[in-house]
């Protein structure tokens, strides 16, 4: 295959992929529009609930909050996290700002054999990394890692809780 042809294979992989998630998933978050970033303020607040639900579990996280552009906010890592853990939790959160969805919208594609989605680059299909919505705009996500990728999520989905506005 050709220089050219393998672009072109690319894009139309991409493009069918992006066509795809969108066929297959319910309307949640990609249809709402970024804001401004989140404040530290607001970051820290969700990075603590996020935390305190893993510790009431027992489990052990790194946690990252990014802006609309992926851009590292805020970040902690518990004693004990796993430490490839550190840099899956900012990965998470990156997808799920950057694709403006959760990441469990990309594990669940893959799983039912979406796996052009795994030619999207950066992102995650791996549950745990959530955008954070407030005032009716994205103004970043959640990403928390170190456990099973459904404890992830119930920390992150904690930390969205934590923001989340009426």
């Amino acid at each position: 295959m050709t220089h050219p042809e393998r672009v072109i294979c690319i894009t139309l992989t991409i493009f069918c992929a992006m066509a795809a998630l969108g066929q297959a998933t319910p309307a949640t978050s990609y249809g709402i529009p970024y804001g401004a970033a989140i404040t530290l303020e607001n970051a820290k607040k969700a990075a603590t609930a996020a935390a305190g639900e893993a510790r009431k579990n027992g489990w052990n996280m790194a946690i990252a909050i990014v802006d609309p552009d992926g851009t590292l906010v805020y970040y902690e890592k518990m004693d004990n996290t796993q430490l490839g853990s550190a840099k899956v939790a900012v990965d998470k959160a990156r997808s799920a700002a950057l694709f403006k969805r959760p990441t469990k919208v990309f594990q669940d594609r893959v799983s039912s054999g979406g796996v052009n989605l795994l030619a999207l680059e950066g992102a995650v299909p791996v549950e745990g990394g959530i955008p954070l919505v407030i005032e009716g705009h994205i103004v970043g996500a959640i990403g928390v890692s170190g456990d099973a990728s459904e404890h992830d999520a119930i920390c992150a989905q904690a930390g969205v809780d934590a923001v989340k506005q009426p």
